[in-house]
């Protein structure tokens, strides 16, 4: 790469908060964080998923991510059920209200970004950031330290390492 990792890491950083902060904006109106719309994003699909995979796809540490489940299930969004194929583990679903709830954000978010569209080079843009993440993702499995989920070095907060308790 051309750019300074330094440079490189502000561009993605303040893109990403950009496109947070303008997802979040439409999501307040709905009171709805980020964070729960990729659960529901997720849990979309009908599937079920278990809490890691939840925690993955919202980038929550465990304990933030069933707090946030339990919201969900508060709300009448979100039911869990035990995994027929593992009697140990959980998996969450969406409600039929949990449905209704994310094809309504999902129908606000894409309204928001509609215009957003127009100006990216929309597959170009996404085949990069994938090429960009996968080629972060090969470095972090080449020995230089523990990885978590998605081969991505767990950040101090999320190892826990000499955090008070």
């Amino acid at each position: 790469m051309a750019r300074q990792p330094q440079q490189l890491l502000y561009l993605l950083t303040r893109a990403e908060r950009l496109a947070v902060r303008r997802v979040q904006s439409v999501l307040d109106e709905f009171d709805c964080s980020v964070e729960a719309w990729r659960v529901l994003d997720l849990l979309s699909d009908g599937q079920g998923h278990n809490m890691t995979a939840l925690a993955d796809h919202a980038f929550l540490p465990a304990p933030s991510l069933t707090k946030l489940v339990d919201q969900l299930v508060d709300q009448n969004w979100v039911y869990r059920r035990v995994d027929p194929a593992d009697r140990r583990r959980v998996l969450a679903h969406l409600t039929p209200r949990g449905m209704q709830r994310w094809q309504l954000l999902v129908r606000e978010v894409r309204a928001e970004w509609g215009d957003l569209e127009l100006s990216l080079p929309g597959e170009e843009l996404d085949e990069l950031l994938t090429r960009l993440a996968e080629a972060l993702e090969g470095r972090g499995t080449s020995g230089r330290g523990a990885t978590g989920p998605g081969g991505v070095t767990p950040g101090r907060a999320e190892r826990g390492v000499g955090r008070a308790r």
